[in-house]
């Protein structure tokens, strides 16, 4: 593989979902990809298909599809609202779940970073500088 930024990036990302993945369908039976749509549930509840899918990057139709299974296993609630649309929301079980989840992976993630290698590695300043080049590559205005 070249030895470029981007593709180092693009590979860590890779790996850190697979890891996220691993950790999250021994430990609690869902997939990163289910814990993503959960966790930003959480954070937006309650909230239409179509808002949740622009703000997941996928279809309304990724969302529709993905919704039945975790209402199946009880972790989200749909109900209907004004016109056509449909809400969705966390159940008391899939707010736990993603609570315990989050921990875990941030737990997780951050033992990565007290690996003798890093040891001067500024664990908050490099939060701070991925969030900034987030906003930058999300073309928000920093100033």
């Amino acid at each position: 593989m070249p030895d470029r930024i981007t593709d180092t990036l693009h590979h860590l990302m890779a790996m850190i979902d697979g890891y996220a993945d691993e950790l999250l369908r021994a430990r609690h039976g869902i997939t990163y990809s289910q814990f993503e749509f959960l966790a930003e549930l959480a954070f937006r509840q309650p909230v239409d298909i179509s808002t949740l899918a622009r703000r997941l990057f996928v279809t309304k139709a990724a969302v529709s599809k993905r919704t039945p299974s975790l209402v199946a296993a009880g972790l989200v609630e749909t109900y209907p609202a004004a016109g056509r649309r449909v809400m969705l929301q966390l159940t008391a079980r899939g707010a736990e779940l993603v609570q315990a989840a989050s921990a875990e992976l941030d737990g997780e993630f951050r033992d990565l970073f007290t690996h003798p290698a890093l040891a001067d590695l500024d664990v908050e300043r490099l939060h701070n500088d991925l969030r900034t080049i987030l906003a930058l590559v999300s073309g928000k205005d920093l100033a």
